[in-house]
């Protein structure tokens, strides 16, 4: 049976296929990997039931098909052979390092889930983008597997069949399209909608084949048109072509615009192919001379050609019948580029060195890359991944004229880290075509950006929820970070030599005497630094702090003359604070937080500010909620409490002459003392009233609010 099968499955098709554009060169090496995989794959099928023998030939073909080198080639016919078994060092003394590091680089990408537990899943990811900077071709092995995959994920559970075919559309298809190889692209994401969304798929390729005939005399026409119109001005195409758009593309654009098939005017695409790029600019003007263009539908593409080397000039108009259609104009050469993408003029064709356009391409992904690997949080390192992946670009100029590409909706934040990290980190505004715009401007296509910069300026939280760029968003975390650990350093430095202070020493002269490595042990701390960061962020409590924090020696006295006052532990209430007890703690700042102004009674928390001591918060306090976890500590009321607390309450009554006295009059009547009020009269002429009152606890600022609530003027009176 084995014998049969490599009889019917043998390497000369494809080696047919190689030779016809590597002419002269010598192809025994495929005959070599061939023999290889028949001795590893002979016995083994592919998920879908085929020989896997016959899956390695397709892959194979599918990169000969796209004009690849002969490495790239002879990887892809080896690329299963490392899980078999395989030596490394084997393949590479056989076929060489090329050969050997692509089959490797797609072989450790080979098992990544994109729709597994976050952290596995985010590592995976990583790793496919590490293979892939060292060598484009690695991603290009996985490509074709992946394409070759999907045309038989028919014989694939439901479950996976879905998360692989989500994974295509997420990760490859977007890869795809950053290498520019936009057939390879539009396959995918077609056979990912086949089996994500089966149904709409369906329904979407019946109704298209019912309009076949229909839309086909509509595209003869349309050619028919153009080459008239063009021809009358003397240029003379070398093509025109008009294609269906592919299925995702018009399904993506009836979910968006919540259409239905009907509206989709713009099915059809028109592609005219000239000789020269004069031609491509005189035939855009042919066309919006005869038919009305879409106004921010035109993009030149040619002048400011995208990340992946891709040119063309883009326009949509209101063509025959009224109907929209798109045009896209552009030379032989750009139309190859813009099919093939970098596989076009691929770099390690005969030896030949890269092009200047590959080595921009390829510094990008590079570039790309570092950027993805310096986000550690999986979350956010994947929501960057497919930020920089799936997004539309725009593309903006500096006043030198230098091309940033950037997502859409980009921000000058964006620019400004693109230019460089010190510009990004002391941007302040952003100049647009000379006229000032703010921070959270959008750029457009074509703008010409220049940064406003201030020393004094710095990144700040909120840009996170303006910037789209990895770049940035890393940049912005890496600052606050630094930021948030030197303003933790701060604070815990601060209560460290509080507690030290009143055992007469301090944190230097505990470092001289070699006690503090006692401390670090005791505290799992790498540093002195550690320590102190881990207490101002309150990873260590001040509990265990005061524990450990104490000379051995001192600490033997403190517990004797614990065992001998009392053996129940004490509480101390912070002398400085409004009745708040912190337990084992005192002589910290402890202050109410006017955020939400907790009276005794209210269930509170404390939370541990950057050189403030403590701010105490009500525990549903949304600002509270809003901070680290780590930084919260444990307080309480003492039972000791007499003095006023600051509480705001609004009231809504009737208007009338003497309201305002009457709700003084009952404030004042239960022992509060009235610290500001304001109020205003609203269109439907009831007195709105905002008031800061003194109270004792929780318990007395009810009754105040149940005194007013039974005033008969009143309509509402609550807590603020």
């Amino acid at each position: 049976m084995a014998k049969e099968l490599t009889v019917m499955l043998n390497p000369e098709g494809l080696k047919i296929l190689t030779r016809s554009y590597l002419s002269g060169t010598d192809l025994q090496v495929i005959d070599k990997a061939w023999d290889l995989a028949v001795s590893v794959h002979t016995d083994k099928t592919h998920f879908s039931g085929t020989p896997y023998l016959d899956h390695t030939l397709q892959v194979a073909s599918t990169l000969a098909s796209m004009h690849l080198d002969l490495d790239t080639i002879v990887a892809g016919l080896l690329h299963g052979v490392l899980k078999e078994g395989v030596e490394l060092t084997s393949l590479r003394k056989e076929f060489g390092d090329s050969v050997a590091n692509i089959v490797d680089g797609s072989t450790r990408i080979a098992n990544v889930h994109y729709n597994s537990k976050l952290t596995h899943q985010a590592e995976n990811v990583r790793k496919m983008l590490l293979a892939i900077a060292s060598d484009i071709r690695v991603l290009l092995v996985k490509l074709a597997d992946r394409l070759q995959d999907m045309c038989v994920l028919d014989t694939v559970e439901p479950i996976a069949r879905r998360e692989i075919a989500r994974e295509t559309k997420d990760l490859y298809a977007p890869l795809a399209s950053r290498l520019g190889i936009d057939w390879l692209k539009r396959e995918l994401e077609d056979l990912s909608f086949q089996f994500l969304h089966p149904e709409e798929y369906s329904e979407l390729v019946s109704k298209l084949e019912s309009s076949l005939e229909e839309r086909q005399d509509y595209v003869d026409e349309v050619i028919s048109i153009l080459h008239g119109k063009l021809g009358e001005n003397g240029i003379s195409p070398t093509r025109i072509l008009g294609r269906p758009k592919h299925l995702y593309s018009i399904y993506k654009k009836l979910v968006v615009q919540q259409i239905p098939l009907e509206r989709v005017y713009d099915k059809v695409a028109f592609r005219i192919i000239v000789n020269t790029v004069n031609e491509c600019y005189e035939a855009l003007g042919v066309i919006h001379a005869n038919w009305s263009p879409v106004p921010g539908r035109i993009k030149d593409f040619i002048s400011v050609p995208k990340a992946n080397n891709y040119q063309s000039m883009h326009t949509t108009v209101a063509g025959p019948r009224g109907l929209f259609i798109e045009i896209q104009i552009r030379t032989e050469e750009m139309d190859r580029i813009a099919q093939e993408g970098v596989a076009a003029h691929w770099a390690y064709k005969e030896g030949q060195s890269a092009s200047d356009t590959d080595s921009r391409l390829f510094k990008r992904l590079k570039s790309l890359v570092k950027n993805l690997q310096e986000v550690e949080d999986p979350g956010e390192f994947l929501e960057s991944v497919h930020g920089e992946l799936y997004a539309h670009e725009v593309y903006a100029l500096t006043p030198a004229g230098e091309v940033k590409e950037l997502p859409e909706n980009a921000s000058p934040i964006d620019f400004a880290y693109a230019i460089h990290t010190e510009v990004g980190d002391h941007c302040v505004g952003a100049k647009v075509n000379d006229r000032l715009v703010p921070l959270k401007y959008q750029i457009k296509n074509g703008d010409i950006l220049e940064i406003v910069t201030s020393r004094k300026q710095r990144p700040r939280r909120g840009w996170l929820d303006l910037v789209k760029t990895s770049r940035a968003r890393s940049r912005i975390r890496s600052w606050l970070r630094k930021e948030e650990r030197e303003k933790s350093l701060n604070l815990g430095r601060e209560i460290c030599e509080r507690e030290l202070k009143r055992y007469d020493t301090t944190l230097k002269k505990m470092v001289k005497s070699g006690h503090v490595k006692h401390l670090l042990k005791d505290l799992h701390c790498n540093s002195l630094e550690d320590m102190l960061a881990k207490v101002g962020s309150g990873m260590i409590t001040i509990p265990t702090l005061v524990k450990t924090l104490q000379p051995t020696e001192m600490q033997k006295e403190r517990d004797v003359s614990s065992v001998a006052a009392d053996t129940s532990p004490q509480r101390k209430t912070a002398s400085s604070g409004p009745g708040i007890v912190i337990e084992g703690v005192d002589d910290i700042l402890v202050k109410i937080s006017r955020c939400c102004n907790p009276v005794p009674g209210d269930p509170i928390i404390g939370f541990i500010t950057s050189g403030r001591g403590v701010s105490v918060h009500k525990k549903t306090c949304v600002n509270l909620l809003s901070t680290d976890p780590q930084r919260w500590i444990d307080v309480e009321w003492s039972a000791t409490t007499q003095a006023g607390h600051r509480v705001e309450i609004q009231v809504s009554a009737e208007n009338s002459k003497d309201i305002f006295s009457a709700i003084s009059y009952s404030i004042s009547s239960d022992d509060a003392s009235i610290v500001e009020i304001s109020a205003h009269i609203t269109p439907t002429d009831t007195a709105d009233f905002h008031i800061a009152l003194e109270v004792e606890n929780l318990e007395h600022l009810e009754k105040i609010l149940q005194n007013l609530r039974q005033m008969k003027q009143v309509i509402m009176a609550r807590r603020a």
